[in-house]
């Protein structure tokens, strides 16, 4: 009988098969934006940055920026949920990222010059498109200033 791998190798296998997915898209490292997995929950963390102020009077983050980092999020989490078994089995090697069909972003609040974070919901995922709902927040996880939904094209890693 096989013994079970240490913890410790299970943990590192997820967190390189997570940073190879994140490293697929090179605005992750523009905007600095982190995740942190626990378990199979994913949350994404969008450092305060003064580059990412759209306006310096309030000063609230840019809504671009917002937008990408829901973006992002939702893209990250529906990947993981794919490729997640994959990772289990000890596979490796490049994943392709779904494809955004639309995206559709709330704006609830203005976003407070300071850190925000993020975790994405898969509504529903077929066998070739999956839409997602993502929230964020800055200090209190109940008071959202933005969430979206998204609908992504799922593309086969075999063509």
């Amino acid at each position: 009988m096989k013994r079970p791998e240490p913890v410790q190798v299970i943990k590192q296998r997820r967190d390189a098969a997570l940073m190879q997915l994140a490293d697929s898209i090179p605005y992750i490292r523009f905007l600095g934006v982190g995740f942190e997995r626990r378990g199979d929950e994913l949350t994404a963390t969008l450092p305060y940055n003064e580059k990412l102020v759209g306006n310096p009077i309030l000063p609230a983050l840019h809504g671009g920026a917002v937008g990408a980092f829901l973006e992002i999020t939702a893209q990250i989490e529906l990947a993981w949920s794919i490729y997640w078994p994959q990772f289990e089995a000890g596979a490796t090697g490049p994943r392709t990222i779904p494809k955004t069909i639309d995206f559709t972003v709330d704006y609830l609040r203005s976003g407070l010059p300071r850190d925000a974070y993020a975790r994405a919901v898969v509504n529903r995922s077929g066998r070739r498109f999956a839409s997602v709902h993502v929230e964020a927040w800055q200090d209190n996880r109940s008071k959202l200033f933005a969430q979206a939904t998204g609908h992504f094209l799922l593309i086969s890693e075999n063509g």
